[in-house]
């Protein structure tokens, strides 16, 4: 068992080093922007890894692992759809030229990857420390499902950032972007770009993500590798999901109800785990109706008037 755990996990580290490598290295070595067809492509080269991975767990693992994989990719893809908005905002607020967005999207992502590592060790270990922990991710999710309901639009504030506004105490910076580059040297002194500014938003934003998403899918299972490889399949494929519906994001107005429906059944699932354990069949099914009623609800009612195109907020980077 340890040895097999073992391979699954060479396997997996392997496959996502490959795919980095290819990403950036060869396909995306020079910056340029990215096509709605190439973005379209690679949104499908990476779901159809995803899917040839679970296939593998399924051979590898049996079903049970395979359907908790499959759910929690599926939830953990869906957050990351209603993510994207806010990372449309960002790079609107900082009006990031479009041939460096993916170049931001790549270190931040690989950032993610790092720190949701820490992170879902950590939850998985309190919870099996700790298992009345299992209860407060619970109420959580519900509460963070009705927040979301009732929430009508998303805004940034990069100003307020406490880390970007520390980084700035000790960092110099400069006010205008030098190609890709984060850093530069001018007149002897070290300084940021205000790409490595966009970057630093996107990094600490997505520790505010990870809060919401990762509680989800310990209501679906708590082995730390099913956690993981759903998760980073999830985000990896999300730089490519940007550029692919970065403009039809606003088509998806009912989206976030779908969302908000999802936690909170995932944190009454976790409330109710020690009474009734609901079958991960069944959560997949529920998890998918949700999201398929909540998309058809997008295209068959529009809202009455549309929303302006997010533009730069006052207060911008100097």
């Amino acid at each position: 068992m340890i040895e097999n755990g073992l391979m699954l996990w060479v396997i997996f580290s392997a496959v996502i080093a490959a795919m980095l490598y290819v990403d950036l290295g060869v396909v995306n070595r020079h910056a340029h922007v990215i096509s709605i067809k190439e973005a379209l492509t690679w949104s499908g080269v990476w779901i159809a890894i995803a899917l040839l991975f679970n296939l593998g767990l399924y051979v590898w693992r049996g079903r049970e692992p395979a359907l908790e994989f499959l759910t929690g990719y599926l939830i953990e893809k869906s957050l990351s759809v209603d993510n994207l908005f806010v990372f449309l905002l960002i790079f609107s607020y900082f009006r990031v030229p479009a041939q460096y967005q993916h170049q931001v999207l790549f270190w931040g992502i690989f950032g993610a990857l790092v720190m949701r590592f820490f992170f879902i060790f950590a939850g998985v270990a309190l919870i099996k420390q700790f298992h009345w922990i299992i209860y407060v991710f619970g109420a959580f999710l519900i509460l963070t499902g009705i927040k979301l309901a009732l929430e009508k639009d998303k805004e940034v504030h990069p100003e307020k950032n406490p880390v970007l506004k520390l980084f700035r105490r000790f960092m110099p910076m400069t006010d205008r972007y030098d190609g890709g580059r984060f850093f530069i040297r001018e007149a002897g002194r070290l300084l940021a770009t205000p790409l490595f500014v966009v970057l630093l938003v996107v990094e600490t934003t997505d520790v505010i993500f990870a809060v919401d998403s990762i509680p989800a899918i310990f209501g679906i299972t708590l082995d730390p590798f099913i956690v993981y490889s759903s998760n980073a399949f999830a985000i990896l494929g999300l730089r490519a999901l940007y550029f692919a519906l970065a403009g039809l994001m606003r088509l998806f107005t009912h989206l976030h109800y779908g969302l908000a429906a999802i936690l909170v059944f995932v944190g009454v699932k976790m409330l109710i785990a020690d009474i009734y354990k609901i079958p991960i069949g069944i959560a997949l099914g529920v998890v998918a109706g949700i999201l398929g009623i909540s998309i058809l609800a997008s295209i068959l009612f529009k809202p009455v008037a549309e929303a302006p195109n997010p533009t730069r907020q006052p207060g911008g980077p100097a």
